[in-house]
């Protein structure tokens, strides 16, 4: 009697013709719908970055031939006394923007997140000056800060206070160019603080409030910790896009001095990272040297990502 296992094998020749295929041949045109993102950032994203890292290795004008320099490009931007001086004009701003509008962004979630009426119009308000073109606010911020004619000081003169010449003094420049930042992002970091309001579960509250915890306490044992991720993400978020801040200081200071739109105003007092490696790249026509800023700019936003990363994972794990 035959069993199973006298059965001979099954050959080639002998199993179904209508096989599924597996791998790239059977996915192909699941590749094919997400291959156009693939293609667009290799060729604006990845051939440029790593084109602007061999240009940092030469000498080039941006016309005619190339000259190797090696690492010496490096090594004259580690003693480069401007490059350094628009490193630390743009940490000043970044503070100076950055702090005050985490926290206006969270008093203005808070206080939507309370609301009943009209929240949709609230929500609509706050995020329209992120919307609004840079170069618009830039040029309306312009005429706020004036010396003769702007609106703070008119307030200043209006309280007994002597005028102040914004745009023309260090330290005036940099509040002036905080003070745009943070008017533009307050409303959109407040909309992601809101978010993570809406997330918190409303049982912890009612337990606090049970419990005798008032506001303060309910905000500083409840609400902060819970925000914590979306606090790091706005921080780190804000920590990039204000260490690349260039259309802010450059239409703001363009009219001030009579020198490069590039220059950062008198003294060059507002002259950021960014807007060193454009007069570099396109005022002195050295593309080598802009490419090593640029890459100097790299290293410093993820320098001080990671170490606000590490701070506040720290004060969680506190």
């Amino acid at each position: 009697m035959a069993t199973a296992l006298d059965k001979p094998a099954p050959t080639v020749e002998s199993l179904p013709a209508g096989r599924p295929r597996t791998g790239l041949r059977r996915y192909w045109h699941l590749y094919a719908a997400i291959s156009p993102f693939y293609l667009l950032f290799l060729c604006f994203g990845l051939i440029p970055v790593g084109f602007s890292l061999y240009v940092s290795l030469h000498r080039w004008d941006g016309l005619g031939s190339m000259e190797w320099a090696g690492l010496s490009q490096y090594q004259y931007l580690l003693s480069d006394s401007d490059f350094w001086q628009s490193v630390g004009t743009t940490i000043v701003i970044w503070a100076l923007a950055t702090f005050p509008m985490i926290f206006l962004a969270m008093v203005t979630a808070v206080m939507l997140n309370s609301a009943v009426r009209f929240k949709n119009v609230y929500r609509f308000a706050y995020l329209l000056p992120n919307v609004t073109s840079v170069v618009a606010v830039a040029i309306v911020f312009g005429s706020v800060f004036s010396t003769n004619f702007g609106l703070v000081n008119a307030l200043l003169q209006a309280i007994g206070l002597d005028q102040v010449a914004w745009l023309n003094t260090p330290w005036g420049i940099k509040i002036a160019i905080a003070t745009l930042m943070t008017w533009q992002w307050t409303g959109y970091n407040a909309i992601i603080f809101l978010a993570g309001l809406q997330t918190i579960p409303s049982e912890l509250y009612e337990a606090a409030r049970m419990d005798g915890a008032g506001p303060v306490q309910t905000f500083f044992r409840i609400t902060l910790p819970m925000l914590r991720p979306v606090l790091l993400f706005v921080l780190v978020v804000s920590t990039v896009t204000g260490l690349q801040s260039f259309s802010e200081p450059q239409v703001l200071l363009q009219n001030t001095a009579n020198e490069s739109t590039f220059s950062g105003g008198p003294g060059h007092a507002g002259r950021t990272m960014v807007l060193y490696f454009f007069q570099q790249t396109f005022d002195n026509n050295d593309f080598g040297y802009g490419a090593a800023v640029a890459w100097g700019v790299f290293l410093v936003v993820i320098l001080f990502s990671i170490i606000n990363w590490r701070l506040v994972q720290r004060r969680g794990e506190d």
